[in-house]
């Protein structure tokens, strides 16, 4: 080998090699570079007690940070002083107050090493001028990250300060600068640039605590002005996670219920908040019998609570089973252990269990209360005139329904037609204390009589159609209160009196009238109508003056006040007086029909009074004379007159008023039966 050859080629490989190792080490190594100074270059009117200050872009070797490669020049003097190297910050710190109005420049060479012994790549040169007053404003921390009462701070953070201007580094350390956490002290490393401090907690925060973090005023900035006072500030990290798995703490219906309403709302109550979107209609399923059936409802959550509306009632004697899986979760994230699965049994529909008349029944009075008994109680409102009817073929019959304890009753407002069949239905509408509604239509259907009794009710056949129904004249000399139809014929609507009435078509109304007004020269077919009713009110008439064989005759000689009337009929030859009140005593479905040869005469003051149950529809008064009742009195029943019927001042009465003359009012109320 030629050695004289080779040598040279080494010594060129070797100066390669070295020339290398001045920017960067052979393996990883990355230059250290000059990131900022303070003052910044080029800086102008700075405080002549300044300090100066660099910071690198990694940490350095403190031991190649010295006033040989740190240097402050004013020209060609160099500015005597100190180095000092903390973190990533070397501080030039002048022995005496630099001079006003004057330019310095300042370098740091290339002999300033990082750990791995790597200088900068050249020499980092800047300059700035003084100002010519001294700086005396004292510095503050104008922000803190975490900001002072913040929440929910990450375990990881580094806590940093920010000061109003640039800070001896020397001076912002572990002495200056601490964090706390109660009485116990932070361990943590401090870095500094020009106006920030930060603080990095050795193995990080703890889960929910509170933190306080002191800057003292042992930190001052570069021309040696400390803090005023003390600056501290506080902050609290994340809570714990939850881990928790939530459970299912109760349900509604409870497991194996049962009796449950037709209307419920299934719901459950969990161990903690859950997250609202997983408690849905995937989550949260109701199933019907044992086919499980899906069963359609909306699914919610507020508060601690789940719920299944169905949109449907729930059906009868039905096993339903609810379903709550895995799919919800808490606010965490953690989702049940287990599908929870609960089951509950519907109560029964309700049924008819007796009905009067019974099915098929023939004979049944006129003025029969038709009822149904329940085998358990219902819901009231759904005891309807929609779904309690009583029809004659496909025509309704016009009726009150009422209900009282299982029992619903059809009360007709007008008397059956002799030997005519009726239909009686209760729907499904119709429903009991649950919620359930009849399995199916309950439909019976009866006769009525057809034949007349002694006893029977009086069919006042289209006269039924009016409280107060007259052939002469119907006079109001004051203010009264009518509930129901007013009928005048064959005489003319201008002998309805004392009413201010407005025309209508076929038709007048008044103030004083819940009800229409009715004359003979009124628009078709009002006419005719009338001319019916009236034949019908005096066959009525007669039909009860024709009664044979009275059970009560010459009753108190025609004086029957203070006397208790039980069903029947009554005949008298005389007047008919009632000096003091009267009671009638029977059942809803007894009558009482008086014959009155003369004058109907009741005083004032005196009330007639119905007990037992006794319906005014039922009460008939024929009455060949006159019927006139006494002021403030009160009567029932239906007068039927041949010569005409009086109310005094104030008298009130329930019925009907059918005179073959005339009817007058003096401020009366008169309502129907």
């Amino acid at each position: 080998m030629n050695l004289k050859r080779v040598f040279p080629i080494i010594a060129v490989l070797l100066v390669v090699f070295l020339a290398g190792c001045n920017k960067k080490d052979a393996i990883t190594g990355v230059l250290p570079e000059v990131t900022s100074t303070n003052p910044i270059s080029d800086a102008t009117n700075i405080a002549i007690g300044s300090k100066i200050s660099a910071v690198f872009s990694v940490a350095m070797n403190p031991s190649t940070i010295t006033t040989t490669n740190f240097t402050l020049m004013n020209g060609t003097t160099v500015v005597a002083g100190a180095v000092a190297y903390s973190g990533t910050t070397a501080t030039f710190t002048p022995a005496a107050n630099l001079l006003t109005a004057t330019t310095y420049s300042g370098k740091i060479t290339v002999t300033a090493t990082n750990a791995d012994g790597l200088g900068l790549a050249k020499d980092y040169n800047w300059s700035f001028t003084t100002g010519g007053v001294p700086d005396v404003t004292k510095p503050t921390v104008v922000s803190t990250d975490p900001s002072s009462n913040a929440t929910g701070v990450l375990l990881n953070k580094a806590i940093v300060v920010t000061f109003s201007k640039a800070m001896d580094a020397t001076t912002v350390t572990s002495l200056t600068y601490s964090l706390n956490q109660e009485t116990n002290s932070v361990a943590g490393t401090i870095t500094n640039t020009t106006t920030t401090a930060t603080f990095t907690p050795t193995g990080g925060l703890a889960y929910g605590k509170i933190y306080t973090g002191t800057i003292t005023t042992g930190a001052k900035d570069l021309a040696g002005n400390a803090l005023a006072v003390n600056y501290t500030f506080s902050f609290t990290t994340l809570p714990a996670p939850d881990i928790a798995l939530p459970m299912v703490n109760a349900t509604d219906p409870l497991d194996d219920a049962t009796g449950i309403v037709a209307g419920k709302v299934v719901t459950l109550t969990f161990s903690e908040a859950m997250t609202a979107s997983t408690i849905n209609n995937t989550t949260f399923t109701l199933k019907q019998g044992l086919a499980l059936t899906p069963v359609e409802g909306v699914v919610t959550y507020a508060g601690l609570i789940g719920s299944f509306t169905p949109t449907s009632a729930l059906a009868a004697n039905t096993d339903y089973y609810a379903t709550i899986t895995i799919g919800a979760k808490d606010l965490a994230g953690n989702a049940l252990a287990a599908n929870t699965v609960w089951s509950f049994k519907t109560g029964l529909a309700p049924t008819v269990s007796s009905v009067d008349p019974l099915n098929l029944a023939v004979g049944v009075l006129t003025s029969k209360v038709v009822t149904a008994t329940f085998n358990v109680p219902m819901n009231q409102s759904t005891i309807t005139a929609n779904t309690f009817t009583v029809t004659q073929g496909t025509t309704p019959v016009a009726g009150v329904v009422t209900y009282t304890g299982s029992t619903a009753s059809f009360d007709p407002t007008y008397y059956l037609t002799q030997g005519t069949l009726y239909t009686v239905t209760i729907t499904t509408g119709a429903k009991n204390l649950l919620g359930f509604p009849l399995a199916s239509n309950k439909v019976w259907s009866f006769t009525a009589e057809t034949v007349t009794l002694a006893s029977g009710a009086v069919d006042l056949g289209a006269a039924a159609n009016y409280v107060i129904l007259a052939k002469t004249g119907i006079s109001n000399i004051s203010t009264s209160a009518i509930t129901g139809n007013l009928g005048l014929s064959p005489a003319a609507t201008s002998y309805v009196t004392g009413f201010s009435i407005t025309n209508a078509t076929g038709y007048a109304t008044s103030a004083q009238v819940t009800g229409k007004i009715y004359a003979a020269d009124m628009a078709a077919p009002t006419g005719i109508n009338l001319t019916t009713a009236v034949q019908n009110m005096i066959t009525a008439y007669n039909d009860a003056a024709g009664r044979p064989t009275p059970d009560f005759l010459e009753l108190g000689t025609g004086n029957i006040g203070g006397k208790t009337l039980t069903p029947g009929l009554y005949k008298w030859t005389t007047d008919v007086t009632l000096p003091s009140d009267v009671t009638i005593s029977g059942g809803a479905n007894d009558v009482w029909i008086f014959q009155i040869s003369q004058n109907l005469l009741m005083s004032s003051g005196v009330h007639l009074n119905l007990i037992g149950g006794a319906q005014t529809k039922n009460i008939f008064w024929q009455v060949a004379g006159q019927a006139t009742f006494g002021t403030t009195s009160h009567f029932e029943g239906i007068i039927m007159s041949m010569t005409g019927i009086v109310f005094q001042t104030g008298a009130s009465f329930k019925g009907r008023a059918l005179a073959q003359t005339a009817v007058v009012l003096d401020g009366n109320a008169i309502i129907l039966p």
